[in-house]
């Protein structure tokens, strides 16, 4: 190719089929012949992140967001990496600044909510979920994350409530069945907290700490 453009496209095909050095080398040759190709470094910084090259990652979405500030993905995205270098407070900042430019993406929320959890501010991330479902009331990940916020905080009821609509809305994930069961018990409800845990099993739950507990309890 001789164009940006072409080399752009090709970097584009070879991250989709996952040859991120290859991907990474053809960026690099549009952003050679273009530097002000946001989508370039940012495509680019996206294929470091693959690689888990987090530092060469955002150093390519600064550069992005350099040349295209309201590159929302761009702020999404090195959030991602900030928090996979343990740097919360950046990725908060990140994850806020996106919402300045879409105040209604829940999954923003719920990364955001993510993020402050990794802080232990849990009435911080609490409010992010909250809103995450406000936005998409069918954010099963959100109530089960809220839940187990509130189960930290001592707030079971408001846990269970919170497991339970999760499973309304997704039935099938064990995770949920078991720490609904681990609440129930801590409330005393010996007998909700065994169904809860025997269907934790049925679907695919194999840790040797919940068999244990039913053989005991149920």
């Amino acid at each position: 190719p001789q164009s940006g453009s072409a080399y752009y496209n090709r970097g584009w095909s070879k991250a989709k089929l996952k040859d991120y050095y290859g991907a990474i080398s053809d960026y690099t040759k549009a952003i050679d012949i273009n530097s002000k190709d946001a989508g370039a470094y940012y495509n680019r910084g996206w294929s470091k992140a693959k690689l888990k090259d987090y530092y060469g990652a955002i150093s390519d979405y600064n550069m992005a967001l350099e040349i295209d500030p309201k590159k929302k993905n761009a702020y999404t995205n090195r959030a991602i990496s900030k928090r996979k270098l343990k740097d919360y407070y950046g990725a908060i900042s990140d994850y806020n600044k996106a919402l300045e430019i879409d105040p209604n993406d829940g999954d923003v929320y719920f990364n955001l909510g993510n993020a402050k959890t990794n802080i232990e501010d849990y009435y911080g991330a609490i409010s992010d979920y909250t809103k995450a479902i406000e936005i998409d009331s069918n954010d099963a990940g959100a109530y089960y994350n809220r839940g187990n916020i509130k189960d930290k905080l001592k707030d079971y009821y408001g846990a269970i409530s919170d497991y339970t609509k999760a499973i309304e809305i997704d039935p099938n994930k064990s995770d949920v069945f078991k720490n609904r069961s681990i609440v129930k018990e801590t409330i005393g409800d010996i007998e909700g907290a065994c169904l809860d845990a025997k269907k934790s099993v049925s679907l695919g739950d194999t840790s040797s700490d919940i068999q244990i507990w039913i053989k005991k309890n149920c």
